[in-house]
């Protein structure tokens, strides 16, 4: 793969940019506690970058859980799978480069604003959405065909269908980089991770 040009790298962080600093405001006034004003002055951008990037506050802070980094080294891991990984070993790797432990946490402190401000919900599900669907494609090129039409859709459904208890905190599981003070009796991520294709791979 070409490496990015300069042009995508200073536009991925610029979008980054905007987007935590709207993530940080959010989470300290609450999402009617600040304008777009205050985002492009923490972040140190003008109102006309920002309309290039996000349509509304509640986009920019939603955006803020995604990865702008590492995309390379993610296609290169994949490129170097043994011959014969199968989509469940693909999708492993995808979700243990994704669910970051700085990812999960943002994520799950971004579920819980969207429980006292509805209007982030939909730009939520829009990035899992993305998520997903760029899981389906990547399982789809590395697989080159060797599987059923609609065999890539159901099985990321079913990670990502795994996953949404773990991002919500419905599920008892310690997050990378907690103690195990803050969650008593827990098993850990990669424990969870574990088990849940240990049961897609071997039935329940």
């Amino acid at each position: 793969m070409n490496k990015p040009s300069l042009r995508r790298i200073k536009r991925e962080a610029t979008a980054q940019g905007l987007a935590i600093a709207a993530f940080e405001l959010a989470l300290e006034r609450g999402m009617d506690g600040f304008v777009v004003e205050d985002v492009v002055q923490r972040a140190g951008y003008s109102r006309r970058t920002f309309a290039n990037y996000y349509s509304c506050k509640e986009e920019a802070v939603a955006t803020a859980v995604e990865s702008f980094q590492n995309v390379e080294e993610a296609v290169s891991l994949l490129n170097d799978l043994p011959d014969g990984s199968t989509p469940l070993d693909i999708m492993y790797l995808l979700m243990k480069m994704q669910l970051t432990a700085e990812y999960l946490r943002r994520m799950r402190k971004l579920i819980l604003l969207a429980k006292q401000y509805p209007t982030l919900e939909p730009y939520i599900l829009s990035i899992l959405r993305r998520m997903q669907t760029a899981a389906e494609e990547t399982l789809r090129n590395l697989s080159q065909g060797k599987y059923p039409e609609g065999y890539t859709h159901l099985l990321v459904g079913a990670v990502f269908g795994a996953m949404s208890p773990l991002l919500d905190g419905s599920i008892n599981v310690l997050l990378p980089g907690q103690s195990e003070d803050e969650t008593a009796k827990a098993m850990t991520f990669d424990q969870y991770l574990d088990n849940t294709f240990h049961y897609l791979r071997n039935g329940f």
